[in-house]
């Protein structure tokens, strides 16, 4: 089984087992209910105990987890990838984890053998801890202040930055923002205000143009916040330093990669797209069957091309949501499109390759089934 390491959970979750080859066998369950970010109620689980995960060369004998039942809860479609499960406070727990994301690596040391020695280009910062989840110190730049905060580190994100709205700490939404699709909960879909910050700092190291979500009140109502918690660090940012966490001695350590002075990025089309499985394709050969040149300097040579075609299976993305006034709402593009392909027009002229246009070619069934192409101005 495939699991994401989300150090915002405290317990393990599994889900989408349901299509393993191998027998998944759960031990003592009882019927559990999960609370998780979303505007949904909670949702049904069984709670196990007494339970084996091995990791590697890490085994545990005794490990409590939720089992969720319903199939709905599923993040293929999102990642594209097979996951069956989010584990986190129990592998940082019990080991020192080492995230490496330049090199794409995890590693799991014995905290009674682990030497601490960093190179003078490493940060080491305290954590603290609510509900088993860790925080970590910051601060951000808000209309030309900077604040402090206390965030949520949090593995399984991929945004770069989540901050809830306080006014009493000067966590203000700033002007120039837009309403987006911030992702999907246990509990339903995450909606929000998504802008720029001025800055982020951790330690000393400052990221200029950062990222930033305000998930909306309904959407985290449900999840019990800590008053001291101002929000989330995601993968966005997490991605940027490599990094070792040591929950034992109470720590973080960590240090730039190759990846901190990377831009971030917005999703300027409006399109969020979900992977819905795999599809045929035919697919026109164009080999060129014979060359006939030709002696005359005025013509050009004869190509003869055979009228052959072959069929590939290739993966099938569906629109997943559509961002309300986006050029794709403005284009025309609807949820549950088939994406059948995607152009792009490049400005080579510019030394940032800006793209001018994008055309999505799409499918839609509902009565009937209708071919449309769009141009989408990005």
């Amino acid at each position: 089984m495939s699991f994401l390491l989300d150090s915002g959970v405290s317990k393990p979750i599994i889900f989408n087992f349901f299509n393993l080859k191998d027998q998944l066998s759960i031990h003592q369950t009882e019927i559990n209910h999960i609370q998780g970010l979303g505007t949904d109620a909670p949702v049904e689980s069984l709670r196990s105990t007494n339970n084996t995960i091995i990791i590697g060369e890490a085994v545990n004998l005794n490990q409590d987890l939720f089992a969720i039942i319903d199939a709905s809860i599923n993040f293929v479609p999102s990642l594209g990838i097979p996951i069956h499960g989010i584990i986190g406070y129990d592998i940082f727990k019990d080991f020192v984890v080492e995230v490496n994301y330049s090199r794409k690596f995890i590693k799991l040391y014995n905290p009674q053998f682990y030497s601490s020695k960093f190179s003078n280009k490493c940060r080491q910062l305290p954590l603290s801890f609510n509900n088993k989840k860790p925080l970590i110190e910051a601060a951000v730049s808000i209309n030309k202040l900077e604040i402090p905060v206390n965030l949520l580190i949090d593995t399984g994100g991929s945004d770069a930055l989540w901050l809830f709205e306080d006014s009493t700490q000067s966590i203000t939404i700033p002007d120039n923002t837009y309403d987006d699709f911030l992702g999907k909960g246990l509990s339903g879909t995450i909606f929000g205000k998504r802008a720029e910050l001025e800055s982020f700092r951790l330690s000393d190291f400052k990221l200029k143009n950062v990222n930033v979500a305000f998930p909306d009140a309904l959407s985290i109502q449900k999840e019990k916040i800590h008053a001291l918690r101002n929000g989330s660090l995601m993968g966005g940012v997490l991605h940027r330093f490599n990094w070792v966490f040591n929950y034992k001695s109470q720590w973080v350590a960590f240090k730039k990669n190759n990846y901190f002075n990377k831009p971030f990025r917005y999703n300027k089309s409006g399109i969020v797209m979900q992977y819905a499985g795999v599809r045929s394709v035919k697919t026109f050969l164009g080999i060129p069957d014979e060359i006939s040149p030709n002696t005359n300097s005025q013509s050009s040579n004869t190509i003869r091309f055979s009228s052959s075609y072959g069929f590939e299976i290739v993966p099938e993305l569906v629109i997943l949501e559509i961002r309300p006034s986006s050029p794709a709402d403005l284009a025309g593009l609807k949820t549950e499109d088939i994406v059948l392909s995607i152009f792009k027009l490049i400005d080579t002229s510019k030394s940032d390759r800006t793209v001018l246009w994008s055309r999505w070619e799409t499918h839609q069934n509902d009565c009937g089934t209708r071919w449309r192409t769009y141009e989408i101005s990005i």
